[in-house]
């Protein structure tokens, strides 16, 4: 079941960066999209899969 996302939300940690993302709800995951191109869409996530991005992400794994 698709859903239109809702409750963008950008990093406070952006501060005025206009390289940055933003994050929304849908359903049991989240969507993503580029906030210098809002346009160009979103991609969406499962809960889980945010849910281990997130890890990751606290773990350093991409550093």
């Amino acid at each position: 079941m698709s859903q239109t996302p809702d409750n963008w939300r950008k990093s406070s940690r952006s501060s005025n960066q206009t390289n940055c993302v933003e994050v929304g709800r849908v359903n049991d995951g989240a969507a993503v999209r580029d906030t210098k191109d809002r346009s160009a869409g979103y991609f969406t996530t499962t809960g889980q899969q945010w849910a281990a991005f997130i890890d990751a992400v606290k773990n350093q794994r991409f550093d």
